[in-house]
């Protein structure tokens, strides 16, 4: 895939577009199906457009962004780890045995479940948070 900058010489509207191949362009290009799509005009041209390069900066920039971000969830799971108590699969019925049955726990709950099963617990009432989960292995 490759994108184009594309102006029109009638209503000079600068758009971009996409074609499966550099060829490709040429051949809508030739057989007048381009067209502007403001003024529906088929005087389109490709214009200069610099093409987005990745440089070593860039890389190390989102490296570092990526690692912080790491660390913040991080910092987050093990907040949830000290403060809740884990129920693993079980975290649906757990959810509504505290719900329906008034149990009153000492710390809340974390744990999996489907995304099934989190519809029904909402359609229940009962409310829920999505977390993302990093693994102790991947840090």
């Amino acid at each position: 895939m490759i994108k184009y900058r594309l102006c029109c010489k009638n209503c000079k509207l600068i758009f971009d577009s996409w074609f499966a191949t550099s060829k490709e362009y040429d051949k809508l290009k030739k057989k007048k199906l381009l067209n502007c799509h403001s003024c529906n005009s088929l005087k389109v041209e490709k214009t200069l457009m610099a093409p987005k390069l990745i440089n070593n900066k860039f890389k190390n920039n989102s490296q570092k962004k990526l690692q912080k971000l790491k660390k913040t969830m991080k910092k987050y799971q093990n907040f949830i780890k000290k403060n809740f108590d884990f129920v693993g699969e079980n975290f649906s019925q757990e959810a509504r045995s505290i719900h329906y049955n008034d149990v009153k726990k000492k710390k809340g709950i974390y744990g999996t479940a489907s995304k099934k099963d989190l519809k029904e617990l909402r359609e229940e009432g009962i409310e829920t948070q999505i977390i993302p989960w990093i693994e102790d292995k991947n840090n």
